[in-house]
């Protein structure tokens, strides 16, 4: 096993789990009276407990961000790219730690748990949570290890609006917020997606109003359908046409080029799955649905729309970063049209309003919103050398 684990890996890791016998009251004014929170770790914590980094995932992630679990194949963290000694997050330089949100299904209490109060799964009973909630008991395990503060929180995507939430919520604890790929809320488009993948869910025969596990069934064909909606989401044009082959104008010019987007090389002339690209969304999606819990997705997507800071703050985001003192990187990626540059543009003038240090990074890249996971050098080599000032600056020789 460990002849195929590369050297710059964390290797064979192990998730932990901690009990919080409290109550965690919510954003909705629910309280869950117990949770269990599983995480993962990587690299040493220093004497000072100074070079502890955050990272905090996405809708579909979890606290299985880098190395292999040794129970399963061997599949690596969903951030291997940047997670491990000598990488962008240097494992040899920080203690980084990766934690399954509440409501999800890596562990963490969520609705795939039992309620204790009933003996019975969560299932839809599940209080709704938001991103204010999870930050909330990242904090706790915060304390449960004995941090005071982040060295940074690093998050994409629906994890940079994680990143941003502890910049208003816990602005003292932590010295750099590490935003990738995100925005401060969401457009009415992005909503929009969200709602489509709830209802292919909720309609599901299958979803019994989210009672599901009771009856030893999934709502697959719906959250199938909702994987495909947001995957197509996550790439852009252009790593579809590289991935996938030839526009139709493409083909009107060059006939031989046609069947290269085949699954088969010709046409069936009917409802079958003809094209590469459709057996590849129905591969991802029914990968996705036998491994991912509905009402977690449903719960995710929720937090996803919710997300807006400003309305604590009159409309006015800038009023919401004027309280502390850490400082900023944003990073957005050129063909990501789910957040694109201008909504991080705009989250940068508002940072500036409120007098906050910013690094901004556009990156040309045709990956579309998926560009946060993959190696593209001009994002790795300058995320790397954000945190190795961070290291310098925070840590110093304490390491």
């Amino acid at each position: 096993m460990t002849d195929v684990i590369p050297e710059d890996s964390v290797g064979i890791v192990e998730p932990q789990q901690l009990h919080i016998d409290e109550p965690l009251t919510l954003r909705s004014g629910k309280v869950l009276p117990a949770c269990d929170i599983v995480y993962e770790t990587y690299g040493e914590l220093n004497s000072e407990k100074s070079n502890a980094i955050l990272v905090c995932h996405a809708l579909s992630g979890d606290h299985h961000a880098a190395g292999y679990h040794a129970s399963e194949e061997m599949k690596p963290g969903w951030w291997e790219t940047c997670i491990g000694p000598g990488k962008a997050i240097d494992t040899n330089l920080f203690y980084v730690v990766s934690m399954n949100n509440l409501g999800g299904c890596g562990g963490t209490t969520g609705p795939a748990s039992i309620n204790p109060e009933t003996g019975k799964y969560w299932g839809p009973d599940f209080p709704v949570v938001t991103v204010r909630d999870w930050v909330k008991s990242q904090a706790m395990l915060m304390d449960r290890l004995g941090i005071q503060k982040w060295a940074a929180v690093v998050g994409g995507s629906l994890g940079g609006m994680q990143v941003l939430r502890w910049a208003i919520s816990y602005p003292e604890r932590l010295d750099h917020a590490i935003c990738i790929a995100a925005a401060p809320k969401l457009s009415a488009q992005n909503i929009a997606f969200n709602e489509v993948a709830r209802q292919s869910i909720t309609t599901d025969p299958n979803f019994h109003d989210g009672h599901y596990l009771e009856n030893n069934t999934y709502p697959k064909q719906g959250l199938t359908l909702a994987r495909m909606v947001g995957h197509i989401t996550y790439l852009s044009d252009s790593a579809m046409r590289a991935k996938f082959g030839k526009t139709v104008a493409d083909f009107e010019s060059d006939e031989t080029n046609f069947g290269r987007d085949l699954r088969t090389g010709k046409l069936s002339f009917g409802f079958n799955v003809d094209f590469q690209v459709e057996s590849y969304l129905h591969y991802q999606g029914e990968r996705f649905s036998a491994n991912f819990d509905a009402n977690t997705y449903l719960l995710m997507t929720k937090a996803l729309d919710y997300f807006d800071p400003s309305v604590d703050y009159e409309g006015d985001l800038s009023k919401a970063f004027t309280n502390g003192t850490c400082k900023f990187m944003l990073v957005s990626f050129s063909t990501d049209w789910r957040f694109p540059p201008e909504r991080s543009r705009e989250l940068v003038n508002d940072l500036l309003k409120a007098g906050r240090e910013v690094t901004y990074l556009e990156v040309e890249a045709d990956q579309g919103h998926d560009a946060f996971l993959l190696p593209i050098p001009r994002y790795i080599n300058a995320f790397k050398a954000y945190l190795a000032q961070v290291h310098h600056e925070v840590c110093g020789d304490a390491s």
